[in-house]
């Protein structure tokens, strides 16, 4: 029953955080909501140990060890996450400024990592795989104050925390957080290796964002499964081309008289064209 509860806990933020994916247009919007909900799905859980605690020793290593570090992990990413993008100072979304102030913050997170967390004797033993001292670092009230432990560790609630399982958070945080900044670096220098012989939007920014949304609404990418702004990204990426507010340009389309899809329209009817010119 409560393993039930905790598989359950961890599917709802997996759904949750796919829908908030699809419905939010900006990183920060999406960051600020997934912070919300952990912390809500979290404040459940611990609701429900200090009612009814656990059934045996392996139930309460497997908790502390797997369950809360996953969820306090992307917590703690989306939290750093929405504090990164909020700080940006770059009112584009390219060039020397943005790479550098990505790059700035990979070399924090990446010294606030080394002194924190990968010198200690404790995350060799995590990275490892080692569990044979599970029954030391996972079980409530087997904290030993003798090792030198972080100023931390006086502050934590001891009915809800072993102190490590926020350590194994911090490494799930890190490795999320590395990835996303890798992204953004590496995403910024493919684009500076462009000029312009490459592939270009030739097109009005409407048409682009016409095409984007039949392509979301359609759910022709990845199933259906990928957010409208993941898409706007993706092709603003390709195409070197900031489209702005495509919510907002969406929404006056709606509001257009005749056709609403004209560049949609303009397609079809070239294809067509070009059709019945194979036939001639």
């Amino acid at each position: 029953m409560q393993k039930q509860i905790y598989s359950d806990a961890l599917l709802r933020i997996l759904k949750h955080e796919q829908q908030i994916s699809l419905e939010s247009l900006q990183i920060i919007d999406e960051s600020y909501q997934m912070t919300l909900f952990l912390r809500e799905v979290l404040g459940e859980l611990k609701d429900h140990v200090i009612t009814f605690g656990f059934s045996d020793n392996s139930e309460e290593i497997e908790f502390f060890r797997t369950i809360k570090p996953q969820i306090l992990g992307k917590l703690i990413y989306y939290n750093k996450l929405y504090r990164i993008e909020t700080a940006c100072p770059c009112p584009v979304t390219s060039g020397k400024l943005y790479q550098k102030y990505y790059a700035n913050e990979l070399h924090h997170i990446k010294e606030e990592h080394n002194d924190q967390i990968s010198h200690s004797e404790f995350y060799r033993y995590y990275r490892s795989g080692r569990t044979d001292r599970d029954h030391e670092f996972f079980e409530l009230g087997k904290i030993n104050y003798n090792s030198g432990l972080s100023s931390y560790v006086f502050e934590i609630d001891h009915h809800f925390s072993t102190y490590y399982d926020y350590k194994v958070a911090r490494i799930l945080a890190y490795d999320l957080l590395l990835t996303y900044l890798l992204t953004k670096i590496s995403k910024e220098a493919v684009e500076s290796r462009y000029n312009e012989h490459d592939i270009c939007w030739t097109d009005s920014k409407n048409a682009l964002i016409e095409m984007i949304y039949a392509l979301y609404c359609s759910g022709s990418l990845s199933s259906g499964k990928v957010g409208i702004r993941k898409i706007s990204d993706k092709f603003q990426q390709i195409f070197r081309i900031d489209l702005g507010d495509i919510h907002h340009a969406f929404h006056r389309m709606k509001e257009r008289t005749g056709s609403r899809t004209v560049f949609l329209d303009h397609l079809k009817t070239s294809v067509e064209n070009y059709m019945d010119k194979d036939l001639v």
